[in-house]
């Protein structure tokens, strides 16, 4: 394993830490007037999701947690497991759903950048935009579609998202899956 220090952090790294595997998800140096500098992190386990803190000391070093990633086939949910299946050699990878910042937005039959150490699956790359249709949503006041107000739509997953007042029920609609907002009508 390949060891780096502190400087070397950025955010989305993977390090073992106390034994574990981590991401890096934020990273603040911090250089008190007084005593030495250190790094406040967010690091999320890779084997179980759970966020933790952690303070780093400046120059202090940690061995890099070697990760992969390859587009594979979402193929199904199965109770807290994700399958997902390479198209090359048809080889099946289970995740824990736990490990997957917005599950309810994988489509079956979509190709996904997923995370691997060892051919097991650790994360997911969701894109940025996904395409899904709007469910239901009240309808807007005559002459009050153009100005900046939003109402609450239940997606096809059933996510609730907020949307201009001009969608309507059946519209497919854009949204980033991370940060659940609406970006354009698709």
């Amino acid at each position: 394993m390949v060891k780096v220090t502190t400087a070397e952090f950025k955010r989305g790294m993977h390090i073992i830490h106390r034994d574990e595997p981590f991401q890096i998800s934020e990273l603040e140096f911090v250089n008190p007037g007084k005593g030495s500098a250190f790094y406040r992190t967010k690091l999320r386990n890779l084997q179980t999701g759970r966020i933790v803190d952690f303070t780093f000391k400046s120059g202090e070093s940690v061995e890099q947690y070697e990760v992969y990633s390859k587009d594979l086939q979402y193929l199904y949910r199965d109770g807290d497991l994700l399958t997902f299946m390479d198209p090359d050699s048809f080889n099946q990878v289970a995740m824990k759903v736990d490990l997957v910042p917005a599950p309810e937005f994988l489509q079956e039959g979509e190709a996904y950048q997923v995370l691997l150490h060892e051919d097991e699956g650790i994360g997911i790359r969701l894109p940025k935009r996904v395409v899904v249709k709007v469910e239901y949503t009240e309808e807007a006041a005559r002459g009050n579609t153009v100005s900046g107000v939003n109402k609450p739509a239940t997606l096809d997953n059933g996510v609730i998202v907020h949307v201009p007042a001009f969608v309507r029920s059946g519209d497919r609609i854009a949204v980033n899956p991370e940060t659940r907002e609406y970006l354009e009508r698709a």
